[in-house]
């Protein structure tokens, strides 16, 4: 499993609305406070990590390739 994707989150954009982490759970948990935590991105979750970044109420996340 190769994971060259990461997502990045723009913590003054984010205002904790979690719904980044109801549609990628597998990459994506909430800290006590409700912001993400975010984790690399597998091939496999790609087409579901740009639907998260593309349904972000707020645009704080993107998803680009990992350094």
């Amino acid at each position: 499993m190769t994971v060259p994707w990461r997502l990045r989150l723009n913590p003054i954009l984010c205002t904790g609305h979690a719904l980044c982490a109801e549609l990628l759970p597998e990459v994506i948990v909430l800290d006590e406070w409700g912001y993400p935590i975010l984790s690399p991105v597998p091939d496999e979750l790609l087409p579901l990590a740009r639907r998260a970044v593309a349904d972000c109420p707020t645009l704080a996340l993107a998803i680009e390739p990992a350094p």
